[in-house]
């Protein structure tokens, strides 16, 4: 028997889907014989974790303080081994514009993009620069946030008139945007546990609608085809580029590589995931169902990683 603080809720946009996850995996603990201690993050976390003495922290924080290296660098200073990914993998990660500049001077494929912190905006007048972005891209360009998850704050911008709201909608959520060039397509996820890549899930959001906050959370909003019905070739081509995300951004004990497929089967990684959902409905439960593996033997393997 462990002692498992499990660390979860905390104050980001996403703090109902952690309690989900967290919620699942203490209830996945307690039936495996582990002593597991809530901890719902606030501004006693240092005194709740030191009160507990943990021998592991499982982190189940997504969105900010938890996916962004924050929490992790805490448990380090605490000594406190915890689940999943280091600090500076979690930053990686997190940041969608500087992981995916990662990814071009790597050669994985990603879709076009520019990006502008609030500043630029405000001070530097990089509103003057958007018609030559928006023609280097072409309509329709995915706007978002760099640093959230969940799909919070996307939009997209069927033309350059939607454009000023989208930014003003992504930068409520963060003071750096980026534009993306939009891939039609199919929606991928490969979550990956310990480095190899589970089988691939396909999202499919019902009533034409992309694969959102709410598609992802409620029941029976999104089909999920696992394995993805696709070509043995992109099959392991996906989970190629999933494995080569996982090891650039140096993402450890698990994760998730959101991908899109055009319509030429050609794959494009959207974004990595050092923290995925552990919900009724999230993809990482439901990849490694599909290889043969067990919520709470998912669970038992996320800690003996840590």
């Amino acid at each position: 028997m462990t002692r498992v603080a499990v660390v979860k809720g905390g104050r980001s946009l996403e703090r109902q889907v952690s309690l989900r996850s967290g919620g699942r995996v203490e209830a996945a603990l307690g039936r495996l014989g582990h002593d597991v201690v809530s901890v719902d993050v606030g501004l006693d976390l240092i005194q709740r974790l030191r009160e507990a003495q943990p021998e592991v922290a499982f982190v189940a924080l997504h969105g900010r303080d938890g996916e962004d290296g924050t929490v992790q660098e805490l448990l380090e200073i605490l000594d406190v081994p915890y689940t999943g990914s280091g600090v500076l993998a979690c930053a990686r990660a997190m940041d969608k514009v500087l992981a995916k500049h990662l990814m071009v001077d790597s050669g994985i494929p990603t879709p076009e993009f520019f990006a502008f912190s609030e500043t630029a905006f405000r001070d530097l007048g990089a509103a003057d620069a958007l018609p030559a972005i928006e023609e280097r891209l072409s309509f329709p360009i995915v706007v978002k946030p760099s640093s959230q998850g969940s799909a919070l704050g996307i939009k997209f911008a069927a033309t350059a008139a939607d454009v000023p709201a989208a930014l003003v909608a992504a930068f409520s959520y963060d003071s750096k945007v980026l534009l993306e060039r939009h891939v039609a397509g199919r929606e991928l996820a490969v979550s990956l546990l310990d480095g190899r890549p589970l089988p691939v899930v396909e999202a499919v959001p019902q009533e034409d609608r992309f694969y959102d906050f709410e598609s992802r959370y409620d029941i029976g909003a999104t089909d999920f085809v696992c394995p993805a019905e696709l070509p043995e070739t992109v099959t392991e081509r996906v989970q190629e580029l999933a494995v080569a995300t996982y090891e650039l951004l140096g993402l450890a004990g698990f994760g998730r590589v959101d991908l899109m497929l055009d319509a030429d089967s050609e794959p494009y990684v959207l974004e990595a995931n050092p923290i995925p959902g552990l919900t009724e409905t999230s993809l990482l439960p439901q990849a490694a169902e599909a290889a043969g593996i067990g919520f709470d033997s998912l669970v038992e393997r996320l800690l003996e990683l840590s």
